[in-house]
C-alpha cells in the first residue's frame, strides 16, 4: 500500500504554527494561572479579637501584597461553615497572580475571590475560588472560639 502526502504550502505550515502556539494557552486556561509562591515573606500581621491575639505570616503574592497595604483593618470575625472564620474586606484585592494550589491545612489564611473576605481555616477544607495569602504562626487556636467579634488586623 502507497501512502500520498499533500504537499505543504505556506497555508498549512501556519495553521500548524499557530495550533501550536495556541495549545499553552488554551491548557492554562482551563486550569488557571500557574500557582504562586507561597513562600514566607517579612509581612508579618497580628489579628486581635475578643481579647486574644493571632499572628500570621503572609505568602509572596500580589493579593497578599495588596492585603498587606490595606492595613491596618477594623472588621467583624464570624463563624462560616463549621471549619473557619470570616471577616469581610472593604474592598476586593488583586486576583492578579492569582492560581490553583494544593495541600490545603488548618490554619491558613485565603481570600474568598466571589464574595471578597477573608476565610481563616481552623479545619480541613477544599474549596475552588479561593487565594492562599498566608499561614497563621501563633494564636490559631483562637480561630476555634465561635462567634462574632471586633477584629483589628494590624501590621507587626
Amino acid at each position: 500500500m502507497i501512502i500520498e502526502r499533500a504537499p505543504l504550502n505556506r497555508r498549512t505550515l501556519l495553521g500548524a504554527a499557530l495550533a501550536v502556539a495556541a495549545l499553552p494557552r488554551a491548557a492554562a486556561s482551563q486550569e488557571g494561572e500557574a500557582p504562586v509562591s507561597h513562600e514566607s515573606t517579612n509581612m508579618k500581621i497580628r489579628m486581635i479579637f475578643n481579647g486574644r491575639i493571632m499572628t500570621a505570616t503572609l505568602y509572596d503574592n500580589p493579593s497578599a501584597r495588596d492585603f498587606f497595604s490595606m492595613l491596618p483593618l477594623d472588621l467583624k470575625i464570624e463563624d462560616y461553615a463549621h471549619n473557619e472564620k470570616i471577616a469581610y474586606l472593604p474592598r476586593k484585592l488583586t486576583e492578579k497572580g492569582s492560581g490553583p494550589f494544593a495541600n490545603e491545612q488548618p490554619y491558613d489564611l485565603c481570600y474568598f475571590t466571589s464574595w471578597g473576605n477573608l476565610a481563616m481555616f481552623y479545619a480541613d477544607y477544599r474549596h475552588p475560588g479561593l487565594i492562599r495569602l498566608g499561614r497563621f504562626d501563633e494564636g490559631e487556636q483562637d480561630l476555634h472560639i465561635r462567634g462574632e467579634f471586633p477584629l483589628r488586623i494590624e501590621r507587626t
